[in-house]
């Protein structure tokens, strides 16, 4: 078998999330039927994470495989284009080891989560619009600083979920102004189910003066979701990166 990962941007509005579900138009469905339409076979493919209804997507990463080599890959790249929704869009596909495996040989993962007290018609769909009149960021990223200190994220997880350990490594996390837009960015090796959403809606807290920081570090070490704020909307977050060994492409 041959295997290829490919590279997708996408607006996750309309949609359920990534991973296929019973009750909604996925975008792993949409991705699915457009390969299967275009190799005339279905390609089932692996997506790099799960992202939540309604959130989007600047780089996700998926693989799938395919028996014969795949000698045109820009034109499958143009042709899946044609085929899928507006609101999806192949970036590139390319030729990776048979045993790369999009979700476990990840490194990293970033997200970003945008906000503004402006209105924008230009920007409505993925930026979260919300007052911030006395919103103090520098106290925000003062909390920040305390997510690098632990592993154990489970005040941050959606409750009764299947994953085995709630320990993850946090890289970076901190806000930035860029023009209108105040920007959450946050990277790790991995994120528990609805952890970004969690983390902002308590800065948020904080950021109002609802929670000191040291009130941010004792929920932390409770390990318990109930002590957290609650999720930001979906809207506004988005997956900005997945980054991979340099040696997982095949020539």
């Amino acid at each position: 078998m041959n295997r290829y990962f490919i590279y997708l941007a996408y607006n996750g509005t309309p949609y359920c999330g990534w991973q296929n579900q019973p009750n909604g138009l996925s975008v792993q469905q949409c991705v699915e039927t457009a390969l299967a339409t275009a190799l005339r076979k279905p390609a089932p493919v692996v997506g790099a994470g799960r992202t939540d209804a309604g959130v989007h997507a600047q780089k996700m990463v998926a693989h799938f495989d395919w028996e014969e080599p795949l000698a045109d890959l820009p034109s499958l790249t143009e042709k899946l284009n044609r085929l899928l929704p507006k609101d999806i869009a192949v970036r590139c596909i390319t030729p990776v080891r048979e045993d790369a495996h999009a979700r476990f040989d990840a490194l990293s993962r970033t997200y970003q989560y945008s906000v503004t007290d402006r209105k924008n018609p230009f920007n409505r769909e993925w930026v979260y619009r919300m007052s911030l009149k006395e919103m103090d960021f520098a106290l925000m990223n003062e909390a920040c600083r305390v997510l690098y200190e632990y592993r154990d994220f489970t005040s941050f997880s959606k409750l009764h979920t299947d994953v085995k350990t709630n320990l993850c490594r946090i890289f970076h996390a901190g806000w930035e102004q860029e023009g209108e837009l105040w920007i959450f960015t946050i990277r790790a090796d991995r994120f528990l189910r609805n952890m970004v959403r969690a983390i902002v809606g308590t800065l948020f807290e904080v950021g109002r003066g609802k929670r000191s920081v040291a009130d941010f570090r004792r929920l932390i070490e409770a390990k318990d979701r109930c002590q957290a704020g609650a999720s930001a909307p979906g809207k506004g977050l988005s997956l900005v990166d997945v980054a991979y060994p340099d040696h997982i492409e095949r020539g």
